[in-house]
């Protein structure tokens, strides 16, 4: 897993973001929370975490998105944190599931079938129409394929190895929009869950959102 500073201010607390697949920094960076650090995680071909530095912080928040929320699930149990809040978007503990995360043949369709091609219609269905599609391709992530298959098919490893998560989310956002995990889905993982699932009218991938919970919510927070 990588662990990137996006903001490294020595603040109190720390925004602690756990991206999707293929994800990296890039989409990111522009988010400013304010009297926060800020670190956002992401390729998980391993789930190898590196706590130093975080005992720092007297107060850590936790978003996870997509795939991260499955990533954080796992991870943010092995460490001694002084969570805050945590809050899942567009994603399950159960990210390869036929009724709580992405059907099993879907998952492996797209691991079967990833292309150049293929991926850009993958971040197609991501957004939520031609215009937002188009001003994500200009901060899309910048990993090569090769690592992107890697990594998906690591996750499908790692999913049926590992025990399940047992992380309580504070808070999930489930967007009405989503084509990549489906909403149902979702709103029943969250139910067994017992976490409270708040709907919107997103899609997977919503720059707003991102605006929202990696930065506005802590403005006066």
């Amino acid at each position: 897993m990588k662990q990137n500073y996006l903001i490294q201010q020595h603040h109190p607390r720390l925004l602690l973001f756990f991206a999707g697949w293929g994800a990296d920094e890039t989409p990111f960076k522009a988010y400013q929370p304010e009297r926060s650090d800020f670190m956002i995680c992401y390729d998980y071909r391993t789930l190898d975490f590196d706590p130093s530095g975080l005992d720092k912080y007297q107060e850590i928040n936790v978003i996870g998105w997509s795939m991260g929320v499955w990533a954080a699930s796992q991870v943010v149990p092995r460490l001694s944190l002084p969570i805050a809040n945590s809050i899942a978007i567009n994603g399950t503990p159960y990210p390869i599931d036929e009724r709580k995360g992405i059907p099993p043949v879907l998952f492996r369709g797209t691991l079967d079938g990833l292309t150049g091609a293929s991926l850009h219609k993958f971040l197609r269905r991501m957004c939520a129409n031609g215009a937002a599609f188009k001003s994500f391709l200009q901060i899309t992530p910048r990993r090569p394929l090769e690592e992107l298959r890697e990594e998906l098919a690591e996750i499908e490893n790692m999913y049926h190895s590992l025990p399940p998560a047992a992380f309580h989310w504070q808070q999930a956002v489930v967007g009405s929009n989503d084509r990549i995990i489906p909403p149902a889905n979702q709103l029943q993982a969250w139910e067994e869950c017992g976490t409270p699932a708040l709907q919107t009218d997103d899609a997977h991938y919503q720059e707003e959102l991102f605006r929202h919970y990696l930065q506005e919510l802590w403005t006066n927070n």
